[in-house]
């Protein structure tokens, strides 16, 4: 869920994760391949079903790298940005009325009292549903979280170490508008608090009752009613009553995307997102609806979303598309999904061996494992390169969108071959530490600091290793 939901957005704007730049304002989908006219024709659309899908080889895979955000989109974000930065709480106000976030003279802090009176005014069942899912996040993040302990290691003469320390402030952000996204405030203030951020902002614009009851049963202190490139830079400066804060996390619209790049160095960020991907890897065994069920819950996302079939089977593609035909009759988000279908492609694999190389070689955000138990359990430990992997048949991604634990903001574009998800890990600092007790035992590292400095020429460390003697 490392991109979510597109609307059509103003700069600024955040009703939604992603929109598609126009054609003249580069790429953020991901190129196709560019096949000669013989594989052209070979790849030309299968007919049959009003669903359709390329059939490619793994030879023929596209790769799904990019750059996050197009030139004309970062050129006006940093007008946002700068005029926030420079100008306060009052060009924050000034960019949320004029994108709708606000109403003129409407306040720009739900605070905690407000947060918690939402969550008291939801139905009981909403907010039983708020506080299970909080609950699974919280015992994932705190799982991870004592997975990182600090260490003490003998040195010459003394003891090195480290330890885990959060950061003081998190804003977190979440879309809103028309495609509001509760989940995302538990993901991601729960995982911060579970790191023991003392200082946590939700951003979120229009938020709902039920967005606002999440940022309560998830621990933040408030919440920023604003949205889009402004709510990063107020977040990553400070605006009056919001905090300059260390971290930033969520995802976000293109402008979101674009904001957060501008301000990292400034801030730590979690990473640049982009259109949701969904690899199914599926043999013989996969249900063609269950498979196309899952596909449909990653293109009903944005039309830039990429849904892809892997699979050993060659008669499961035909079946997966007229089983998504039978599918998006009655979708009410199908226009979107149809369109998002466009961008994906079904691939058959000679053997498992090719399959998990193709997976490796997309690095998608989310690969569902659609085999028997036994065989994807094998096979997990194999593929190297994804977001979050979802391992057998009943292991649903939607369960990793909507809180079985795991965190659901997940890289994107092929970033999942250097980076991962988000975690505790992103609002930690490992810090080292250093003591000598004993200068005679420490002898060999100081003449080997020393000497090591005289080689690169730095007399004055080699003096200063050398006063320790």
């Amino acid at each position: 869920m490392g991109g979510r939901r597109r609307a059509l957005l103003r700069p600024g704007c955040c009703g939604a994760a992603w929109r598609r730049p126009d054609a003249n304002r580069g790429r953020t989908r991901p190129a196709r391949a560019r096949p000669g006219a013989s594989q052209r024709r070979r790849q030309a659309p299968h007919r049959g079903p009003d669903v359709s899908w390329r059939r490619l080889t793994v030879a023929e895979l596209p790769d799904l790298r990019r750059d996050a955000v197009d030139a004309s989109t970062l050129a006006g974000t940093r007008v946002i940005v700068d005029a926030v930065r420079d100008g306060g709480d009052a060009a924050l106000r000034d960019y949320a009325e004029r994108f709708g976030d606000l109403a003129p003279g409407a306040p720009l802090i739900v605070w905690r009292d407000g947060l918690d009176a939402a969550l008291a005014a939801l139905p009981d069942a909403d907010r039983a549903l708020l506080v299970r899912t909080a609950a699974r996040i919280r015992t994932f993040a705190e799982a991870q979280r004592s997975a990182l302990e600090a260490l003490t290691v003998p040195v010459p003469g003394g003891r090195a170490g480290h330890t885990a320390a959060p950061v003081e402030r998190a804003g977190c952000y979440a879309p809103g508008g028309r495609f509001p996204l509760p989940s995302s405030v538990l993901m991601t203030v729960v995982t911060a608090r579970a790191a023991g951020v003392p200082t946590v902002w939700v951003a979120s614009p229009r938020p709902t009752a039920m967005t606002l009851a999440a940022a309560a049963v998830a621990g933040a202190d408030a919440l920023l009613a604003v949205g889009g490139a402004q709510a990063i830079a107020a977040l990553a400066y400070g605006a009056g009553a919001v905090p300059a804060c260390d971290v930033i996390v969520g995802p976000g619209n293109r402008w979101v995307t674009a904001a957060k790049q501008l301000v990292s160095g400034r801030v730590r960020i979690d990473m640049l997102a982009g259109p949701s991907e969904l690899v199914v890897l599926a043999d013989g065994s996969a249900d063609p609806e269950t498979v196309a069920a899952d596909l449909l819950g990653q293109a009903e996302h944005d039309p830039d979303a990429v849904p892809i079939l892997v699979t050993t089977d060659a008669t499961l593609p035909d079946r997966v598309e007229a089983a998504l035909e039978r599918r998006l009759a009655d979708l009410p988000t199908a226009a979107t999904a149809r369109a998002a279908l466009l961008n994906g492609f079904a691939v058959v694999a000679r053997d498992l061996d090719e399959a998990a190389r193709a997976c490796d070689q997309l690095a998608p955000e989310h690969l569902e494992l659609a085999l028997p138990d036994a065989v994807a359990a094998a096979l997990a430990p194999r593929l190297r390169h994804y977001g979050g992997l979802f391992v057998g048949h009943a292991a649903a991604e939607v369960f990793g969108d909507y809180g079985a634990g795991p965190n659901h903001v997940l890289p994107t574009g092929g970033t999942a071959r250097f980076s991962g998800g988000l975690s505790v890990f992103d609002f930690l600092r490992v810090r080292t530490w250093l003591a000598i007790d004993d200068r005679a035992a420490a002898a060999t590292l100081i003449d080997d600091a020393a000497a090591l400095a005289r080689h690169e020429g730095l007399e004055a460390h080699a003096r200063s290793a050398e006063r320790r003697r």
